[in-house]
């Protein structure tokens, strides 16, 4: 009876539901370091296979990235000077202003829109393959670098057109988008998760953002009072993209504050955001 009763206490098999809190936080973000450093080749290759796919069959190619741009500053050099909008005391010239702004800017609209939809595009492969979808995410957003590096290429040609000489801490550009690149990162993570179970945020995404860049200063200069100067002073993103505007341009960040601060809140959401998306990845091929 003894020997019977430990053969069934043999083939007893506890389950338990996937909780990885249980190893604890520290623990976690260690397993996302280490697969994000193992899937490093796969989230290159799909990088590769996102950017030869938007511009394949492109007559214009990656300069849309141009064109788009100069699109939006000559709409509002228009209405600038029909007297139906104010840019604002600037002293540099509009377009280097707008532009240099606008490549900032497009760091994050692009990077959401395009992590956003990642998961959803990729549906029939996360059902068959198991992967990594951060690399989905990431490989997705990282499209967003290649039209901020066009767009410098841009403001660079605006500078020798208008002869101005920018300040030598131009260099220091690749650290200072960081706070937005993570930002975007972040929020791209989550959105992507959303927009597999609600498609309805995929499609208001867009009209969402271009609502968010006409209540910051990106195209004309930061407001003084009004509705508007309050929101500016609250907007994380106003900061993000103001603070290496004025490296470049004048050598000197104003609001160094609110840029120290929202590069604060841009780690916070990434970490938050990543650590929830690496809690539910395992569920996504049942959403998507």
């Amino acid at each position: 009876m003894t020997r019977e009763r430990r053969t069934m206490e043999e083939r007893i098999v506890t389950y338990e539901p996937d909780n990885s809190l249980k190893s604890g936080y520290l623990s976690i973000f260690a397993e996302i370091f280490r697969e994000l450093a193992r899937n490093r080749w796969l989230t290159y290759q799909l990088f590769k296979r996102n950017f030869l796919a938007l511009y394949k069959q492109s007559f214009i190619g990656v300069f849309w990235a141009v064109i788009l741009p100069l699109i939006s500053v000559g709409t509002f050099i228009i209405l600038n000077r029909s007297g139906i909008f104010s840019l604002g005391h600037m002293k540099v010239p509009y377009a280097i202003y707008a532009v240099l702004g606008l490549a900032f800017w497009q760091i994050f609209a692009t990077g959401i829109l395009a992590s956003a939809n990642s998961l959803v595009q990729a549906g029939p492969m996360i059902t068959k393959i198991n992967f990594s979808k951060k690399s989905l995410v990431i490989a997705s957003a990282g499209q967003a670098l290649i039209s901020f590096a066009v767009q410098i290429i841009l403001v660079l040609v605006l500078f020798v057109l208008y002869r101005f000489v920018p300040d030598v801490r131009i260099l220091l550009i690749p650290l200072m988008i960081v706070p937005i690149v993570l930002l975007t990162l972040g929020l791209g993570l989550i959105l992507s998760l959303l927009n597999g179970v609600f498609r309805d945020i995929g499609n208001a995404l867009s009209m969402v953002i271009t609502f968010f860049m006409f209540l910051t200063p990106v195209l004309y200069a930061e407001p003084s009072a009004g509705v508007l100067a309050v929101i500016t002073r609250y907007n994380p993103l106003y900061y993000l993209v103001a603070a290496p505007r004025e490296l470049v341009l004048t050598g000197a960040v104003v609001h160094w504050k609110g840029f120290l601060a929202s590069s604060i809140f841009s780690l916070a959401v990434f970490t938050a955001c990543i650590l929830a998306f690496h809690l539910t990845e395992t569920r996504v091929a049942e959403r998507i």
